[in-house]
Formats: C-alpha cells, structure tokens, sequence
C-alpha cells in the first residue's frame, strides 16, 4: 500500500506493486466509486472518438455535466439483495 485516506466523506486506497502494476480505490463527491488500474505492460494509445451518439440530454448553455439519475433495478438498490432459495 503506498497510501490511505481514512478520510469519512472521502476514503481511499492506493496500491502499488514492485513489478509496477498500480490500483486505486476512491470514493468521491456524493458516493461516486472510481477504481483505476494501472499496468507498466501497456503504451499509452489515443482513444478514437465515440461512433454514436449520447443518449442523454445535455443542455448547450450547462456549465457542469449533471450527475446520473437514471434509475436501474440492479444498480440502484437501497440495500443488498438476497438470493433467492430453491432449486
């Protein structure tokens, strides 16, 4: 572990091997969960831009790109689910 943030509203976890493979955890503003992994065997490369278009609204005159709020049955839980008994 190379670092820890404990922080209450804000934790994360930063971790790094010796062979330099690299993983992060973090929490961010209102539960936004980011985990990035980092591998020393890849060459940075450019990302050819998006073949369709998005399927969400964005206002021309935004300033900020709003947060989701899209509703999914799997995603959205309140609590975690309980599998189901039977066969």
């Amino acid at each position: 572990m190379t670092a820890i943030n404990s922080h209450f509203d804000a934790p994360a976890i930063f971790v790094k091997t010796q062979e330099g493979f690299q993983v992060s955890l973090t929490v961010a503003d209102k539960g936004q969960v980011h985990f990035d992994v980092d591998s020393p065997c890849v060459r940075r490369s450019e990302v050819a831009d998006s073949t369709s278009r998005a399927t969400a609204f964005l206002d021309p005159e935004a300033r900020l790109i709003p947060r989701p709020n899209i509703h999914s049955e799997f995603w959205s839980a309140g609590a975690p689910g309980v599998a189901a008994s039977g066969s």
